[in-house]
């Protein structure tokens, strides 16, 4: 367990002297493995695990969702969501900022990641927050906070990754996060409306639409509607009738979803050859980012797992005769600090292979547990110092201040944290769907 402890010690070391993560788990897990058996045989581990990643047919899930999203993105979905979100909420005080989050919720359900989510909702609804007089710390905090949704409501690339790192089921994982995401979506506007009471123009009320206008509003979200029916419905079945019987596994589900992403995108006439090579570059840039990660990830899990830290970390638990609860209360707390200063995908490769094997021991649900993860990890894109989605928003506006977003998001992250107890202490919110599947 002291090498394992050294070598966790050594990993965080390396990332505060700006080291990128997957180096720095790689080198720490090849170096803690060797001297647990011998420098060859960390040097063939460590081959055979980049051969292994490259050649693993179950990966391929994780660039057909990134290349889904960014054709979602080139065909200029978001606009259309967010003007469905307006028309309903926008004569509100405060609506504007509702229609962001809930518009950033539909926005996830074909995007799958929180960065993009953000960076893509800041270029739609700044402009018009901003002409009705919204204060800048809650039209910021509106997207950083519904930008988050990414990587809960499905699909979800930081869910595909748990569920290959853990070999927990990826359906079961991502119609597990439904309830949790439309939860965060509703505590998420009562943040807003808490904001309002506290300052009534921080929110101006926008102009009110008619009822044809909501419905022309509607159909203009044909598109999204289908993406998502196609790529969730035959994931879990809802497709396999007469004369379709059509059943996905999730990376089918995946590469339907991104066929149709393409086709959409060429329809409305957004795309250019260019454009196209752009969206296969950024695509092959990011999956050959997370797989860096992950592979860096697998070393060092393998590192700990021979140095015997789960079977330590179990007896430990045992001795100290805590309860189940209070383990995960404390694995809860570790993750709250540690998303302070780590990015929600390092913080998720370093820590689920360390707790993971000790929540199960425990008797939690992997599925569960795995939800209860991208919730902290939510947290973590928004806390200071290090909030991803808010380092993200003020790299597209940038004459807001970094402190003016992390005012404005604090009730969001206050409410997270109420929804994460729920969640605790509620498991049936997450499990009654995968459940019944």
């Amino acid at each position: 367990m002291t090498e394992s402890l050294i070598g966790f010690a050594a990993v965080l070391f390396l990332v505060f002297l700006r080291m990128p993560i997957a180096i720095a788990m790689g080198i720490v897990g090849l170096i803690g493995y060797s001297q647990q058996t011998n420098f060859k045989a960390a040097i063939s581990m460590a081959g055979r695990l980049i051969i292994d990643t490259a050649q693993d047919y179950g990966l391929s899930v994780v660039p057909l969702f990134i290349l889904m999203g960014l054709f979602v993105n080139k065909g200029g979905l978001s606009r259309e969501l967010y003007q469905v979100s307006y028309s309903f909420l926008g004569h509100m005080r405060g609506g504007l900022a509702m229609a962001t989050i809930v518009a950033c919720a539909g926005f996830s359900a074909i995007c799958g990641s929180s960065l993009a989510t953000a960076a893509t909702m800041s270029k739609v609804a700044m402009p018009q927050m901003r002409k009705y007089n919204y204060a800048d710390s809650l039209s910021t905090a509106s997207i950083a906070a519904g930008g988050t949704l990414g990587i809960l409501i499905p699909p979800s690339v930081i869910l595909v990754i748990y569920g290959l790192l853990t070999e927990t089921s990826i359906g079961k994982l991502f119609i597990a996060g439904i309830i949790p995401g439309l939860l965060g979506v509703l505590l998420y506007l009562v943040a807003v409306k808490f904001t309002i009471m506290r300052n009534p123009n921080a929110g101006p009320a926008g102009e009110r639409t008619t009822w044809a206008e909501r419905f022309a509003a509607v159909r203009g979200i044909w598109a999204v509607l289908m993406l998502f029916f196609l790529v969730i419905g035959g994931l879990y079945g809802a497709l396999d009738f007469w004369p379709l019987h059509l059943t996905f596994s999730p990376t089918e589900a995946a590469g339907m979803g991104a066929a149709g992403a393409f086709l959409i995108a060429l329809s409305r006439r957004t795309l250019t050859f260019s454009g196209v090579m752009q969206v296969l570059i950024e695509t092959a840039h990011t999956t050959a980012s997370l797989f860096t990660v992950l592979i860096g990830a697998w070393v060092f899990s393998n590192f700990v797992n021979l140095a015997g830290l789960p079977e330590s970390l179990r007896a430990l638990v045992s001795s100290t005769g805590l309860g189940p609860m209070a383990v995960l209360v404390m694995i809860l707390g570790v993750y709250i600090v540690l998303g302070c200063v780590f990015e929600s995908l390092s913080m998720l490769l370093l820590t689920v292979p360390i707790f993971f094997p000790l929540v199960v021991s425990l008797g939690f649900d992997p599925v569960w547990f795995g939800i209860i993860v991208v919730v902290v990890t939510e947290i973590s894109l928004i806390t200071p110092p290090v909030g991803l989605n808010v380092f993200v928003l003020k790299g597209v506006v940038g004459d807001v201040t970094t402190a003016t977003i992390f005012r404005g998001v604090t009730p969001f992250w206050i409410v997270d944290i109420l929804r994460l107890a729920l969640l605790v202490l509620v498991p049936w919110l997450v499990l009654v769907l995968p459940n019944s599947m």
